[in-house]
């Protein structure tokens, strides 16, 4: 590759970091035995701003969930028949997040776990690891991955 392409390229990586990102197309999903509970926890705690919610009795068959900085996740109340049955506290996601310190800050004051006190890693992301009240795992950090 010449420099001339290699210098498009790297214009074009970091025009696509800066632009505005698109609806997802992957949704982590994750189950809970208290889904309403898990849902007011993931906001109060890290942000998560519920769009949908489908309840009824306390039973949440569908839930999504959007993250301020893009994407989302979604979830429900544990099942114990059909075609997606999750176990409750076994999930884990990474998330992107600008202010890891400040968002450190807020999931502690809410009560989440920290399993891992905010550093900054040898690659230069700058990281923290929570846990939800039902043993999910949480990693917030500024790594937003390599260009594709």
């Amino acid at each position: 590759m010449s420099t001339v392409e290699n210098q498009n390229q790297n214009q074009n990586q970091d025009q696509n970091r800066t632009a505005e990102p698109p609806a997802p197309t992957v949704w982590p999903a994750l189950a809970a035995r208290d889904a309403l509970a898990m849902i007011d926890f993931l906001e109060r705690a890290f942000g998560f701003r519920p769009v949908v919610v489908m309840a009824e009795d306390g039973f949440v068959q569908h839930a999504e969930l959007a993250w301020p900085e893009g994407g989302g996740i979604m979830m429900g109340s544990e099942k114990h028949e059909g075609n997606w049955q999750q176990k409750p506290g076994t999930f884990g996601a990474y998330v992107v997040c600008s202010d890891p310190d400040a968002l450190y800050d807020r999931a502690k004051a809410a009560g989440a776990t920290i399993t891992m006190e905010p550093t900054t890693t040898d690659y230069g992301s700058r990281d923290f690891i929570a846990e939800d009240p039902e043993g999910n795992s949480w990693s917030f950090g500024t790594y937003r991955g390599e260009p594709h």
